[in-house]
């Protein structure tokens, strides 16, 4: 069989996210319009028995020009997952904005001599089909890729093509997880990431980029049909920030925690019980403490 290690990497708002989510048919990675949604090296695993073929997928943080310590981190873990990869999925984008951050980093990608593909995305925007050719032209001068792909992360379109494609590029092998597991991470870290998420999609401005959630207690139930408690805090740099996240007489917070109530009902399978707080951590986004306290290595 095929087995192997793609990294996921582009700039940010790309729709890397997106793509991982539909081809794994599960809500792994969260997603949102807000560029940096994605701030942790984040596995996600594709089985196909048919095709014999297992591969085991990277999602990464946008790659950028990092101005603040917690964008740096980001970066460097992006980095960090092309090394020891065996190949690369390189998204891009047809909006002019995508596209010039793309080139920025289609030389980044040049440089770690992996077989890369580059996917092309959000081809759903385009008015007419005439617009993909020089956009495709376009992408394809940046370097040298096994394959150049246009895709719809969001309706799917193309994103088969995608997977076959890298198949071609990982070695043969034995699978390198079992088949019924479909990601590393915990539910622990899962959570924090869906209430993270409605903060992401529901706040403005710097509200979202100063925000971290930590989950303080994930207890499951007892029994069959019983209830998941989960108690987490959200964090802020601000007391002005503190009183948006809650909102005027509570109404955000309630916001918050219904929406991501749902989604982890749908992901974890039980009801769940969610208790949120809000607390000010001054600066938690610039200082190697604050960044360590909130799961990061800097």
């Amino acid at each position: 069989m095929k087995s192997g290690f793609i990294a996921i990497a582009g700039a940010p708002n790309v729709g890397k996210s997106t793509f991982l989510n539909q081809v794994l048919g599960f809500k792994l990675a969260i997603t949102s319009d807000k560029p940096q949604t994605t701030r942790h090296r984040l596995l996600g695993v594709h089985n196909d028995r048919k095709e014999d073929l297992q591969i085991v997928f990277l999602d990464t943080p946008g790659l950028h020009d990092p101005d603040k310590p917690l964008n740096r981190v980001l970066v460097d873990t992006a980095m960090a997952a092309l090394e020891d990869v065996d190949a690369v999925l390189f998204m891009a984008d047809v909006t002019r904005k995508g596209l010039e951050a793309s080139q920025k980093v289609a030389e980044l990608l040049q440089k770690s001599k992996k077989p890369t593909l580059l996917a092309v995305n959000k081809i759903d925007l385009l008015p007419q089909k005439k617009a993909l050719f020089p956009i495709l032209d376009q992408a394809n001068s940046w370097g040298e890729w096994s394959a150049l792909v246009p895709i719809s992360a969001m309706k799917g379109d193309g994103c088969e093509l995608v997977v076959s494609e890298l198949a071609g590029l990982l070695p043969e092998g034995d699978p390198l997880f079992p088949p019924d597991v479909i990601t590393d991470l915990s539910m622990r870290f899962l959570a924090a990431e869906m209430i993270r998420e409605k903060v992401f999609r529901l706040t403005e401005r710097e509200v979202p980029y100063s925000v971290a959630v930590t989950v303080d207690e994930f207890l499951e139930p007892e029994e069959e049909d019983g209830t998941t408690a989960i108690s987490a805090t959200i964090h802020v740099e601000r007391s002005g920030q503190k009183a948006i996240i809650i909102g005027k007489r509570g109404s955000m917070i309630k916001k918050i925690g219904t929406k991501a109530r749902e989604d982890l009902e749908t992901m974890i399978g039980t009801k769940v019980f969610l208790d949120l707080f809000v607390r000010v951590e001054p600066k938690w986004s610039t200082n190697a403490g604050g960044l360590r306290k909130m799961g990061f290595d800097s």
